[in-house]
């Protein structure tokens, strides 16, 4: 049967210590995920922004494909708030709180003067926080 003399243990091992990683990353903020990808960039001399290996960078829709051949490799983009519903307010401010880790006035003040709320961040973090935005109802636009 299939359940006889599997691989080795240190599969099962490597399997779990992968999981508690991925859990753990799951709970990171975009800022603390943006911070951590440059750890790992600097750490282990690698471009999480480049093309090729880096995996978790790599969650682009295919569109974004597209604009990266006429775009020659942009890898840092600033995210615009361009408007908010007067009925999404709340939700929106919710989500610009968590994503720039602002205290309740500064994320009102950035919701009540549409503009840029962040610069020069990676294209990952950048798409994440315009999903949020997007969910809680806001007008967003990555350059």
């Amino acid at each position: 049967g299939a359940s006889g003399g599997g691989g080795p243990p240190a599969v099962a091992m490597q399997s779990a210590k992968v999981d508690a990683i991925v859990a753990s990353l799951k709970e990171l903020t975009l800022l603390e995920a943006s911070e951590l990808v440059k750890a790992i960039e600097e750490t282990f001399g690698v471009d999480a922004s480049a093309s090729g290996g880096g995996g978790m960078m790599m969650m682009a829709a295919p569109a974004a494909a597209e604009e990266v051949e006429e775009k020659a490799e942009q890898t840092e983009f600033d995210l615009f708030l361009k408007e908010v519903p007067k009925d999404k307010k709340i939700s929106v401010i919710k989500a610009v709180r968590t994503l720039l880790e602002l205290g309740l006035k500064e994320a009102k003040e950035k919701v009540d003067e549409p503009g840029k709320l962040m610069e020069a961040k990676p294209k990952a973090v950048v798409e994440a926080a315009k999903k949020a935005l997007e969910e809680a109802g806001a007008v967003v636009e990555m350059k």
